[in-house]
């Protein structure tokens, strides 16, 4: 009896071009508008409005609007960076000094009421953020933090996300038994925590550090509502002053108004922290997003 070889069986071409098409139209929709605003910061307002909109401007009109820009109310664009910069990067500290030991209890321990706190953490992870503002506020007015920089930096600095996350790693990705194993040659919880299981978690402490960074620096109700002057204000929120001083959208501006390019500029240089933040944690981003995926 003879045997057959078995065809190859080709797969219909329909699949592969729909997959071409979505991923053109995702790459249209998302790129065309990042594209826009990167010309429409070389740009004057007269060239941005009658202009061709992917046209580059000129080097002199990039330079005119940073000096503009940076002109604005002294300089107020780089307090403002400066306070993202402060506040953020504080919280991400606290962030990681809590998140990660407490993800690493919830996983590797057993005690009371363990369930009832990460079914708590998983319905305030799923809860939108402007729903806790206003019980935000209520608790950092009672304790007369409003103004501060401790008003946004304590609340940003609590993170379910990055508890959930690193009790999912902890939970699968780390072996149990190299603990165990650890405890056994004398080593204390925290010995363990410190020596075996933190060096392990390099790519989960990296994602939680980028979530956390890009969820702080992005914020803008929380800054709002809790800090009243300019010079407190983070970026996020000064790009709204920005937007109010800006004629087109806002006729009853005076002396102190902001182009539309300049307003663009401004967006390109808030979003440059966490572009280079991302670009340099990319290779530990991609480990811990795998990392939990199989089970040790």
């Amino acid at each position: 009896m003879t045997s057959r070889r078995a065809r190859p069986v080709r797969r219909p071409a329909v699949p592969r071009l729909l997959i071409t098409v979505v991923l053109a139209l995702f790459l249209l929709f998302f790129v065309l508008p990042l594209l826009w605003l990167v010309l429409a910061a070389t740009k004057s307002d007269e060239q941005l409005v009658h202009g061709n909109p992917l046209s580059f401007g000129s080097w002199h009109a990039l330079r005119a609007n940073w000096a503009a820009l940076t002109g604005f109310q002294d300089d107020v664009l780089l307090l403002w960076l400066r306070n993202s910069a402060l506040y953020s990067g504080l919280a991400l500290a606290i962030t990681l000094c809590v998140a990660v030991p407490a993800g690493y209890a919830m996983a590797m321990t057993e005690f009371r009421g363990r369930r009832v706190l990460l079914s708590a953490t998983l319905i305030v992870m799923l809860m939108p953020t402007a729903t806790l503002v206003v019980p935000l506020f209520l608790e950092v007015n009672a304790v007369h933090l409003i103004g501060s920089m401790w008003s946004v930096i304590l609340p940003y600095s609590f993170y379910p996300f990055g508890v959930y996350l690193t009790f999912i790693y902890f939970s699968t990705a780390v072996p149990k038994d190299l603990l165990a194993a650890a405890r056994i040659d004398g080593c204390s919880e925290f010995g363990v925590f410190r020596h075996v299981a933190l060096p392990l978690a390099t790519p989960v402490v990296a994602l939680v550090g980028f979530f956390s960074f890009v969820a702080n620096w992005t914020n803008y109700f929380l800054p709002y509502v809790m800090l009243p002057e300019s010079d407190q204000m983070p970026v996020q929120v000064g790009l709204g002053t920005l937007l109010d001083s800006v004629p087109s959208f806002n006729p009853t501006v005076g002396a102190l108004a902001v182009e539309r390019p300049q307003l663009a500029l401004a967006t390109l240089v808030a979003i440059i922290p966490v572009l280079v933040v991302f670009l340099f944690s990319q290779r530990f981003l991609i480990a811990g997003m795998l990392a939990g995926s199989t089970k040790s």
